[in-house]
């Protein structure tokens, strides 16, 4: 039964806003089309001006995580998914060190751990937006601004929540933070391919998107030197190239497994095996860990603002340390400045141990946040093998029972989550390296999402097609 702490959730969670379940079978057409709504929706408000400041198109101290977060600066998705997943990171690793009491088992517990999260979404909402403004983060705003500012954000991410539980609800397909962090990481490879604006600081001219400069530069008769690796970390050849490496690197990964003999116990004639991916838990590692280094910088660079604007205090010091070039402000000391990734091969150069030190810190939050999201989400070798034995499955050659499964599950899932945990840790900080589009966070969860998307519509195609499939797949 669920502690103390999930129920104080539910008394609130009755004046929140819901999605109803769908009472029939949503058919695909119409689950593509909610999806689609979800996505201009979302589209949309990430070009909607926040009142009285503008969607921003300048320097950006926060634009590494926009990606992550599926955020867009000035608009009405200035905070994204930020909130929602720093509430869903708080709860499971609260839930994971056993800190709350969760049976996920339990359909009851469940969700109350859902309506936890929804009310710990629209509470970090208020408190990311409350923090940008009374930073002045956002610049000198009057009292009237401010309100009306927090209220668009507020508002805005109870709209995106609400998205999100309608495609998981079955409305739509996949989940809404799947969606919009495949569409930024789109619209960001998109625009270091074609974009046609001058890269700035740029000497002579090119355009920012790779493509487009190569074509210019071909046209005019100029060097490629620029394009092919470019000293101010513009979008390059490189850069263009580690892009499509690593996709097809991921898709090799994702297909990488070990399978287990297993056979039904009440029918002798079926057999089949469970796959033990690689990637074991997925990408979600990288994208807690890359949450948890935005986060950091975030309060970083809101105490400094509003505090430690001439780096006096050493306590503040150790967070982050920052300085103002040109109306941005710049991390260059502290651990704000070793959470930033590289903006490419040349400033990995410029800054080999601040790069290595990224790169570790990232490698080990992902190994750990692997081994947590192991026990959270019901991945651990005993939960599993107790929902295959609940199956009518048992190992050929062993008695049925969970014992003998679980201890053959301990030889591979430990090792493989530990394993696939460093894959996406180092491939995420050789990507930033390098120099990929997207950032190497923003890659690793677009080949993931694409990759369970493409799993999704097979089943849904399949049982439109065949509707009795739809028992046995377990839909």
């Amino acid at each position: 039964m669920a502690g103390r702490f999930l129920k104080a959730f539910e008394p609130i969670s009755r004046f929140i806003p819901e999605v109803k379940s769908p009472a029939r079978r949503v058919r695909f057409a119409e689950k593509i089309l909610w999806t689609a709504v979800a996505l201009i929706l979302y589209l949309v408000m990430s070009e909607v001006p926040l009142y009285g400041i503008g969607a921003g198109r300048g320097q950006d101290s926060l634009f590494y995580y926009r990606v992550i977060f599926a955020s867009n600066k000035g608009s009405l998705m200035e905070l994204g998914i930020g909130p929602i997943v720093t509430a869903g990171i708080i709860l499971q690793l609260l839930a994971g060190s056993g800190f709350i009491q969760c049976d996920f088992s339990n359909p009851e517990d469940r969700a109350l751990f859902t309506a936890a999260s929804k009310v710990l979404s629209i509470i970090m909402t208020g408190v990311q937006a409350s923090a940008y403004l009374i930073s002045g983060l956002m610049g000198n705003l009057n009292p009237s601004q401010s309100i009306v500012i927090f209220l668009e954000l507020l508002a805005a991410g109870l709209i995106l929540m609400l998205l999100d539980e309608m495609l998981q609800k079955g409305w739509g397909i996949g989940s809404g933070i799947s969606l919009f962090i495949v569409a930024g990481v789109a619209q960001r490879i998109m625009l270091d391919c074609f974009s046609t604006f001058p890269a700035p600081g740029s000497d002579p001219m090119r355009y920012q998107g790779v493509i487009a400069a190569l074509i210019q530069a071909v046209a005019t008769g100029r060097t490629l030197n620029d394009i092919f690796i470019s000293p101010q970390n513009h979008p390059s050849l490189i850069g263009l190239a580690s892009t499509i490496s690593i996709f097809l690197f991921v898709i090799y990964a994702e297909g990488v497994r070990v399978e287990l003999p297993m056979a039904h116990a009440r029918y002798r004639g079926f057999r089949g095996r469970y796959p033990i991916k690689l990637l074991y838990v997925s990408n979600l590692p990288v994208i807690f860990a890359s949450a948890l280094f935005g986060n950091i910088f975030f309060v970083a660079q809101i105490l400094w603002n509003s505090y430690n604007q001439d780096n006096s205090n050493p306590w503040l010091n150790l967070l982050g340390q920052f300085k103002r070039e040109d109306a941005r402000i710049t991390p260059v000391g502290g651990l704000a400045y070793y959470v930033i990734a590289p903006r490419g091969f040349a400033d990995v150069i410029e800054n080999p141990v601040k790069s290595l030190i990224y790169a570790c810190f990232l490698i080990i939050f992902c190994v750990v946040f692997s081994l947590t999201w192991l026990e959270v989400g019901g991945l651990d070798p005993k939960t599993v093998a107790g929902q295959l034995v609940d199956a009518g499955m048992q190992i050929p050659g062993f008695r049925r029972s969970a014992r003998p499964i679980e201890l053959i599950l301990k030889r591979y899932i430990p090792t493989v989550t530990i394993l696939g945990g460093l894959l996406v840790g180092a491939l995420a900080a050789a990507a930033d390296f390098l120099g990929a589009f997207g950032t190497g966070t923003g890659i690793l969860l677009s080949v993931g999402i694409i990759y369970q998307y493409y799993q999704i519509l097979m089943r849904e195609r399949v049982t439109e097609m065949y509707p009795r499939l739809q028992r046995l797949l377990g839909g």
